[in-house]
């Protein structure tokens, strides 16, 4: 990577893991905010709903966008969106209001975070997609881990409206970084290619996306149990302490984020199809044994090998949705369908584990992510298999 790519991916590093830090903030703090404007179970609902509904649909349009027109056309308004959206959060004083924000709160993530991921991919040297990846994803795990820890301090000495002032002041910085150190949407390499994006029809049926998409939203699938309902299990059967449940919710983010740096450069010299195998049969064994956990200490282990895998296998996931991107010259639509994946696995993963608690017993839910996961490596390896074979006939 030379000096003005270097330039590039400092700039996108920094304004990413402000931005998401600056979410990190206020996200975990956005139940407390509704509850104290009235709202019960099913509005706290429409309000993290909202924000996904509307990021889910946007993101092939602006992913496909960036692909014909630009990157930094897309980065720079999105950043400054998230600067706006931190004001209506501090002047909102109803629910509705509130859902309304947190759908154009959608909008914005749409606009950023497949499009910042293809810039990356465009500047990535042939054969450093993994270390590059794998780098540049620090920055978003940093973020998810800073963020809930200062935003709760300070609205623990001061207040709920400075979080959200903060979101704002940090999207305010990426906003300024990108519009002066980015270089013109010009000389940007997907203004310049030679041939058109590949049509939506063939991204959606090759094999190899397919199994990715599949694999990502598994995964994510897994995370929005975790994420939703261990604390509940932690809680109700286990009866933890907060701190413990937040060093638990924290633990398998900070590891998979430890390791990505490692595990990128790992993946450049070794079978990406292999590390993905080896990392979802790790995920899935991992969110299996929560069925088990029977105090703290199992848990703690349960999500040191659920980090474990996350860490083993994303970096070389998103080093072959590099190499796929660079392929089918629609980096920007590829990183769409990846976070769209990404997006409704989250909600699916939600979704069915309180339905499953609600029918069945929340342990249940568990098994049936880790089933999930381990048949989505079983799709992922028939896939690219299936999709060598083709290529060598």
């Amino acid at each position: 990577m030379d000096r003005p790519e270097k330039k590039i991916f400092g700039t996108l590093f920094f304004s990413i893991f402000a931005a998401v830090t600056g979410v990190g903030i206020v996200v975990p703090l956005l139940p407390i905010y509704a509850r104290n404007l009235g709202a019960r179970g099913i509005y706290i609902g429409m309000i993290f709903g909202a924000f996904s509904l509307s990021r889910t649909f946007f993101l092939p349009y602006f992913g496909r966008l960036s692909d014909r027109k630009g990157r930094k056309r897309l980065i720079v308004p999105g950043l400054f969106a998230y600067m706006l959206i931190s004001l209506g959060f501090i002047f909102s004083n109803d629910l509705n209001t509130l859902i309304i924000i947190r759908f154009f709160h959608g909008i914005a993530s749409a606009m950023l975070m497949p499009v910042i991921q293809a810039y990356i991919g465009d500047i990535t040297p042939s054969g450093s997609e993994g270390s590059t990846m794998g780098l540049f994803n620090m920055s978003l795990f940093c973020g998810l881990s800073l963020g809930p820890l200062i935003g709760g301090l300070i609205n623990d000495h001061f207040s709920l409206q400075t979080s959200f002032a903060c979101m704002g002041c940090l999207a305010l910085i990426g906003f300024f970084l990108c519009l002066f150190l980015l270089p013109p949407t010009q000389s940007e390499r997907v203004i310049g290619r030679r041939k058109p994006p590949a049509a939506w029809h063939r991204l959606l049926y090759d094999r190899d996306i397919f199994s990715l998409f599949l694999f990502r939203f598994a995964y994510t699938l897994c995370i929005g149990i975790i994420w939703g309902f261990l604390p509940v299990l932690a809680d109700a059967e286990l009866s933890l302490s907060s701190s413990s449940i937040g060093i638990l919710i924290m633990l398998g983010v900070l590891i998979s984020g430890a390791l990505h740096m490692p595990m990128g450069f790992v993946a450049d010299r070794v079978s990406k199809e292999l590390m993905m195998l080896v990392g979802g049969l790790i995920v899935g064994a991992a969110v299996f044994s929560f069925e088990w956990a029977q105090g703290f200490g199992d848990m703690v282990l349960a999500n040191v090998f659920f980090g474990l895998g996350g860490g083993i296998s994303m970096p070389a996931l998103m080093a072959l949705a590099v190499l796929k991107g660079n392929q089918t010259e629609a980096m920007g639509s590829v990183m769409a369908l990846l976070t769209v994946a990404h997006s409704l696995g989250m909600l699916t993963g939600a979704l069915m584990a309180g339905t499953i608690m609600d029918l069945f017993q929340l342990r249940l839910a568990f098994p049936f992510g880790a089933t999930i996961m381990i048949l989505s490596v079983g799709v992922f390896f028939w896939g690219t298999s299936t999709q060598k074979r083709m290529v060598s006939s």
